[in-house]
Parts: C-alpha cells; structure tokens; sequence
C-alpha cells in the first residue's frame, strides 16, 4: 500500500487553481495514454495484473509474446499456467500472477461469457484484481471516469495540494470529488505519468513543472547548472 509522503501540503488548492490546473495539464497533453501493451480489453486487464508490483516498461517486455499466442480467455486457458508462467518469468511475483492470469481466463469464459465485465463491482471478484486494477481498465478499454491511484499519482495528489489523503482511496475519492467533470476522463493518466517523470519520488523537477505556479510544494527545486530551458 502507498504510505503518505513525508512532506505534505498543509493547503489544498481552491477551485480556481485545481481548473487552471488540469487546464495546464490538457494543453501539454491532450490525449494522455497508458504505457501498457495492449490490444483489446482482455489483454488490458492481464496486462494490469501483471504490472502490479513491476514497472510498465518490464511487463511491455514480455506481454508481447504472450499476446500473439493469446489475446483472448479461451487461447489463454488453452496455453496452461505452465506455458503462461514461462512467458512472463521477467515480471516480479511472475508465478502467482501466471496462476491469476489463468484463473481470470478461465471465470471470464465460466461466469462473463469471455467479455471483459465493465462494472467495478465485478472486476473485483477476478483473480488477481483490486481496486486500482479495476479503475485502470474501466478508464482505459471502457472510457470511465475513473481514477486509478498509483504510488505515482498518491504522491502527486499530496504534494500538489489537489487532494491530500492518508490512504490511496481517500485519494481517489477525493480527486472524484474536486476534478471538473470535463477533465475527469483523462485526470488519472496526467496524473500518473506527471508523478513517473516529472514530479519524481526523491526529488520533483519543478523547474520543468506544467503547473508549478498553483502546486502547493515548496521549497521548489531549482534547475540544475546544464539545463538550457528546453522540455524533457
């Protein structure tokens, strides 16, 4: 579970900032993506089960190989644990979610007909799927509201001031509550890859911040002696 960030912002941001913010966030990037390999939503949900615990960049590794011999429940049931676990044996924790990974295929074909289900509710009684899980792939392959909280976007949430929270589902309740509507669709993914590659774990790179003017952080860290201004 994601533990709260040693510095945390005492004031969260007032509805105007939290618009300007997303606004900020949109402009950069219109229409954020997720990292994972994927090609239709079941492939999407293993996808996610891998990754949980592994970075995107190590399961896009091996889910290649996995997808061309399955990309539906019925080929992966077919393929056996055995097989699967070989195929993801680069991925962290790779034995038990090649178990998940099969046990998944083999309820989606027995109780959903082998359709990926599109209600939280029901992800949740999958194999292998939490929450998080869930929110990833209600946003991604059905285009629901969702939010996912990573320890990416926990950090960001409390960092920014948006919407400060103990635990990941404070979080995510609490981004529910304060992100326009408008922005809602897109929220987790700018999020999500603000916290993996510019507001960074051990030290935010606020010089090259899309919304470092309403971010409640401090001190800011200045850019380093080398860098000429340019976006990374």
């Amino acid at each position: 579970m994601a533990k709260a960030p040693a510095k945390r912002s005492t004031k969260r941001l007032s509805k105007d900032d939290i618009e300007a913010v997303f606004a900020a966030f949109e402009r950069d990037n219109p229409e954020p993506k997720g990292e994972l390999f994927a090609t239709n939503a079941f492939t999407l949900l293993v996808a996610v089960v891998l990754s949980a615990q592994a970075t995107d960049a190590g399961v896009n590794k091996a889910t290649p190989a996995l997808f061309r011999l399955a990309d539906t429940p019925q080929k992966m049931v077919k393929l056996g644990v055995d097989r699967i676990t070989d195929l993801v044996k680069t991925i962290g924790l790779y034995r038990n979610k090649a178990k998940n990974v099969f046990a998944l295929s083999q309820q989606l074909i027995e109780r959903f007909g082998g359709e990926v289900p599109q209600t939280r509710e029901e992800l949740e009684t999958l194999p292998g799927v939490g929450r998080k899980t869930a929110n990833v792939v209600l946003n991604i392959a059905f285009r629901q509201p969702t939010i996912a909280v990573d320890t990416h976007l926990f950090r960001v949430s409390n960092r920014t001031g948006l919407a400060p929270g103990k635990d990941p589902l404070q979080v995510e309740l609490g981004l529910l509550k304060i992100v326009p509507e408008k922005y809602l669709l897109h929220a987790h993914h700018w999020l999500i890859l603000h916290g993996r590659y510019v507001c960074k774990a051990r030290k935010p790179e606020c010089y090259r911040c899309v919304i470092a003017e309403w971010c409640r952080f401090e001190p800011k860290t200045p850019p380093p002696k080398d860098w000429d201004g340019a976006p990374v």
